[in-house]
């Protein structure tokens, strides 16, 4: 990479200083270093070797380095990760290293290292691209088939939250990270929900689908509520995604996007860390972090992660038990890399947290956010387990392989009313009926496939093939008591709870997906031109196995191809510009239990995305400036004209433009920032005979903006002060009724966290003080097919952590 701005060594990296022993220096070290700023990589660097970093002034994060992937000594490391940046190493003594810029260094004094000549394999994807400036958001993230990619050599609008964020915003669940993407409207916070709702680029994802993965293997994703405890990195893909991860057999949404979740290795440094918690309402909780890497070169790790809390819910009145656990072994050797994990949660709560209403014609003021809808007879519980392997291998020093396996068996239980739906603008409400209902998910993945690097004249190509297998089969039993009961939503009161019957089972519905794809990324003019062309053959069946065994007629059998093209192209060093056009497809839905229809199985359809933006890399802050449109195949609900329940049928397409600013960084010393803006046009067309063409698809607001940031106060060491603003347009709530709105709302969270030296701590302890809702709005935080979800009120969380 080269620097093409030229500068004093003063501006760029005066002071830097690299401390090596001669004996570090020359042992070979596996390293999966990404492109990133530079006192970034090189802080990898001593992680990853055990030499000592020290560097000073933000000239530094100007720069950024090579890659580096593959065992090399640490000379060899350092040497191709200033190769072309203009920075040369001077030797200080036997034991130290400077760097200096060429041209500034005094005559006679500095020694360039010798050319070496890289030979390690960069197709491997077992490491995580390095932090950015400010330590919230990584310089870069999975790309699916395509491996680890910089940001900005990615074709697409992509955000990857560490997990510093997760840890000083207090994150619980996957939605409280989200609540950061100005892109993603969340229907549930603090604590989460069983029914958590999210929208990305106007599209719905509900909760009971998982269309994200976990350590790259699609499908393994809890698909309810994941708990972040275990959890390194979030990383948001915006926009559909099926050349690069396929779809899983449990997947019905991922049309805006999918979210990518990495779980937590040991690191170098051994830790043993203790979280003690406290949410309001007397919620009381603690998580244990322990990691330990041993052997030759540190290459064995193990990294444990349990957590649990218990008390009063987020609901008024409410009981909650949470808890997880999770075990990752991995292996780091030259040509060979492994990982292993096991993880389980699980969630008990009564009432049962589940806060949407249905509609008709009306929409009336929001309650508080603490108001359960159900009674306190109601209760739900979520517990999932998964087992699941990741490899790869150095076939040569430009061709890896990889293959990864694994199992996630989901067990759901609900009692409470159902179909509990507005009647008048004073807030009644009501439930026909109660349903005792169970349902077992067992989900199995599975992929395998080939990177490697060739160059052809003057153009490199990363090719990629990759071939995926998945098979989902979801049992479900429900048992009905009729419950005509009314109360209203600002106070409600609630009848004994009737008698339901015991619970039959009722068969299980099957998923089976395969699929196959080849993709190629040409390089030009060293990384200035990309190229990325690619095709994924995708197989979806379906079908319904009754409770006799016997399987029901119906069902379908389709196949699609999806293709992918993209360009990158790098004007400046810092500047990226990129095209892309993508495909989704996506196995139909199940109908729920509320139409007529229920159980039916839709049949699959194919989205379509075509995106343009702008990446700049300004030295301490990154923004993305993109623009998209996609479409889908729409789904609306067709009233019953005899009174009946209503059914939910294809019915024309959804089309989505939108424009989206994103920009994460440390803008000035002691200051970090993330967030940004989203413009949106949600529209229905081609619908039958016209009817609902240019209406507002349902809960896609025009405008969001999310802007957060945390400053390190100059007058108290150690403190550090937070702060997040969340303004979510009004959305349509039916595709069919343009005049059913949620009003626009607005949020604000406040946060705090101070760290002190303690004698009996190994490490200073830091205590974490955050208010989401400080203000305690009353809103209506999303609509979709004819139902409201109602947002969260306010909540606190305190928390003390020290590690031994």
């Amino acid at each position: 990479m080269s620097h093409s701005r030229p500068s004093p060594l003063a501006a760029l990296l005066l002071g830097t200083c690299l401390s090596l022993a001669q004996t570090a220096a020359a042992q070979s070290v596996p390293l999966a270093i990404p492109a990133q700023p530079l006192p970034q990589a090189l802080a990898a660097l001593s992680a990853r070797s055990g030499v000592q970093v020290f560097y000073t002034g933000e000239a530094a994060y100007r720069l950024r380095s090579n890659a580096v992937n593959g065992s090399y000594s640490v000379d060899q490391a350092l040497a191709h990760m200033l190769a072309g940046t203009g920075v040369t190493a001077r030797r200080v003594g036997q034991n130290g290293v400077t760097l200096s810029a060429a041209g500034d260094a005094a005559p006679g004094n500095a020694v360039t290292l010798d050319t070496i000549t890289v030979t390690g394999n960069p197709n491997s994807t077992m490491g995580l691209p390095g932090e950015y400036a400010g330590g919230q958001v990584a310089t870069g993230g999975q790309l699916g088939m395509l491996g680890n990619r910089d940001v900005m050599d990615t074709p697409f609008s992509q955000t990857n939250f560490t997990n510093g964020t997760i840890r000083n915003q207090q994150a619980q669940t996957l939605q409280d990270v989200l609540a950061n993407d100005p892109s993603v409207v969340t229907s549930t916070r603090s604590g989460g929900s069983f029914y958590e709702q999210t929208t990305i680029r106007g599209f719905v994802e509900s909760a009971d689908e998982s269309s994200g993965s976990l350590n790259g293997l699609m499908g393994m994703s809890p698909s309810r509520s994941a708990e972040m405890d275990y959890i390194e990195r979030v990383e948001v893909m915006r926009g559909p995604n099926a050349l690069l991860n396929g779809m899983s057999a449990n997947a019905n949404g991922g049309v805006g996007g999918s979210v990518a979740l990495v779980t937590k290795q040991a690191g170098d440094e051994p830790l043993t860390q203790l979280t003690t918690r406290f949410n309001s309402r007397a919620q009381l909780g603690a998580h244990l972090d322990m990691g330990r890497r041993f052997g030759e070169g540190n290459r064995f790790g193990i990294r444990f992660n349990g957590a649990f809390r218990k008390g009063d819910g987020a609901l008024r009145d409410s009981s909650t038990e949470v808890g997880s656990a999770a075990l990752n072994l991995d292996y780091r050797g030259e040509r060979f890399r492994f990982s292993a994990d096991v993880t389980h949660q699980s969630e008990e709560s009564s009432p049962a947290n589940m806060q949407y209403l249905l509609i008709t014609d009306f929409i009336p003021r929001a309650p508080k956010g603490d108001v359960s809808f159900l009674p306190p007879w109601s209760e739900h519980r979520v517990e999932s387990t998964t087992v699941m392997a990741r490899g790869e291998y150095d076939i040569a020093e430009n061709v890896t392989a990889y293959a990864a396996i694994g199992r996630q068996k989901a067990d759901f239980d609900f009692l409470s009313p159902i179909l509990t739906s507005l009647l008048d603008r004073d807030g009644t409400y009501g439930a026909p009926a109660v349903y005792n209902w169970d349902s077992a998910t067992e989900v199995v993945s599975m992929q395998a496939g080939l990177r490697g690097t060739i160059a052809t004249g003057s153009v490199d190509h990363a090719l990629s093939f990759n071939a995926a297998r998945s098979k989902t089969e979801a049992s479900r039993g429900a048992g009905l008591a009729w419950y005509t009961h009314t109360t209203n939503i600002y106070d409600p009161v609630f009848d004994p709870r009737p008698d339901v019957p015991a619970v039959p089972t009722e068969g299980r519905n099957e998923y089976r997906v395969s699929s196959y794809a080849l993709a190629d990324t040409l390089s030009m003019q060293d990384g200035r031109i990309q190229f990325t062309a690619g095709l994924r053959y995708q197989e979806v069946k379906s079908g319904v196995i009754l409770a006799d065994g016997t399987r029901q007629s119906g069902g379908y059998d389709s196949s699609a191809w999806t293709p992918s093209y993209a360009l990158v192209i790098k004007p400046g060093q810092n500047v990226a510009l990129y095209a892309s056009y993508i495909e989704n497809l996506r196995a139909g839905a199940v109908v729920p239990g509320s139409f007529a229809n229920a159980g039916d199985i839709l049949p699959p359809y194919v989205s379509k995305q075509y995106e343009i933006g702008a990446k700049v890399d300004w030295g301490m802050v990154t923004t993305t400036l993109a623009a998209f449109q996609i479409t889908k195949p729409n789904r609306i609900i067709v009233a019953d004209p005899d009174g009946g329940l209503p059914r939910l049928t294809p019915n024309g397409e959804q089309r989505n433009r939108g424009i989206e600013l994103n920009a994460y960084g440390a803008p000035v010393s002691g200051v970090r920032m993330m967030g940004g803006i989203t413009l949106l046009d949600a529209t229905l067309t081609g619908t039958e005979h016209g009817l609902y063409d240019g209406n507002r698809a349902a809960g896609a607001p025009r405008f969001r903006a999310v802007i957060g940031g945390e400053w390190d106060t100059p007058f108290v060491d150690g403190l550090t002060l937070t702060g997040r603003v969340t303004y979510s347009g009004n959305q349509v709530v039916s595709n069919t009724d343009a005049a059913l709105k949620i009003p626009s709302y607005t949020t604000v969270d406040l946060g705090a966290r101070y760290t002190f030296a303690q004698d009996w701590a190994k490490n200073p302890v830091t205590v974490r003080l955050n208010v989401d809702n400080v203000f305690d709005r009353n809103y209506w935080a999303t609509g979709e097919n004819d139902r409201l979800q109602l947002g969260s009120s306010r909540t606190v969380r305190l928390s003390a952590t020290v590690n031994f």
